[in-house]
């Protein structure tokens, strides 16, 4: 059990942290903006338009925020892969599909319901972009949620082989 949590936990900061680092970068890339300023855009989800005011302060919320969404999305899908083991055996499959779910769920539940001053509004390259950039988050993810399985099987199976040894 206890090695399951920690397996667990290795997955989801994994795969929170790298992933939801990352998602800032390709944020900048595909609007053409400062990270700053996209760190200030995810601040404005609690903040507002008063984001963009707020320097530093409401850039390292948009930084914590960031990782805290980053972190609960690695949760459900590395907790859902314990009860439903293909989401690692095929893991690429599942990091993709969870990245096309994590797309809707941002763009159509989580910033529409937010204080942020912005609507998602693509054009279909943006879409694309936007789409691809979640599908790599998704795979990030599935691919944390996968190498940790692997490994605590190993180890598992490590231990098992010495017991039976002895």
């Amino acid at each position: 059990m206890k090695d399951t949590r920690v397996t667990v936990l290795a997955a989801i900061f994994c795969g929170g942290f790298i992933a939801g680092t990352l998602d800032i970068g390709a944020a900048s890339l595909i609007n053409w903006l400062s990270p700053v300023i996209i760190l200030h855009a995810i601040a404005s989800g609690l903040l507002g338009k008063a984001a963009f005011h707020n320097g530093a302060r409401a850039a390292l919320l948009g930084l914590g925020l960031q990782w805290t969404m980053a972190l609960v999305i690695a949760a459900v899908y590395a907790l859902a892969a314990l009860r439903l083991p293909v989401l690692t055996q095929r893991w690429m499959a599942g990091g993709v599909v969870y990245g096309c779910v994590i797309f809707l769920v941002m763009n159509y539940v989580v910033v529409p319901l937010s204080a942020a001053p912005f609507s998602p509004h693509f054009h279909i390259l943006k879409i694309l972009e936007n789409l691809a950039a979640m599908i790599v988050f998704g795979l990030i993810v599935a691919f944390c949620a996968q190498h940790f399985h692997l490994s605590a099987a190993a180890s598992e199976q490590t231990r098992v082989t010495k017991d039976n040894e002895t």
